[in-house]
């Protein structure tokens, strides 16, 4: 009986370091899509301040800037389908978590079963004994 509690909490231990690195893996990469998520908008008002100067500009710096402008789209249009896949990345991860977690508070209803049979059955032991046994063994005597 007493194996079997040692293993129910071992088993507690190994499911509760999973949960705490899926958790970890899922903080990992929600602030990964998060600083993509930035890099994006930067990228925007990057490409939309770039028009915004004012004055007459020259036929060269005008094709430099569409040359910038088309770069700087090119590259938002790969940080949206980096996005696209970190929030996938995310979705992944929290629904391992989630797995994770359900396996932990099964692990922990297992170990509580185990104690409480293994509380039972030495209740159950000393209530066999005889009666100046159990005095001995409790301490009334």
């Amino acid at each position: 009986m007493k194996g079997l509690l040692g293993r129910r909490q071992r088993v507690l231990r190994v499911r509760h370091v999973q949960h705490a690195m899926a958790v970890a893996e899922t903080a990992r990469a929600r602030d990964e899509a998060d600083g993509i998520a930035r890099n994006s908008d930067r990228l925007r008002r990057v490409r939309g301040d770039l028009f915004s100067t004012q004055g007459a500009a020259t036929g060269a710096s005008f094709a430099a800037m569409q040359e910038l402008a088309s770069r700087l789209e090119q590259a938002g249009r790969q940080l949206d389908g980096a996005l696209y896949d970190a929030r996938r990345k995310v979705e992944a991860k929290e629904a391992i978590g989630l797995a994770t977690n359900r396996e932990k508070e099964i692990a922990v209803r297992l170990k509580d079963r185990a104690h409480a049979a293994l509380e039972e059955w030495r209740e159950n032991r000393l209530a066999a004994l005889p009666r100046y046994r159990r005095m001995q063994r409790t301490g009334d005597a």
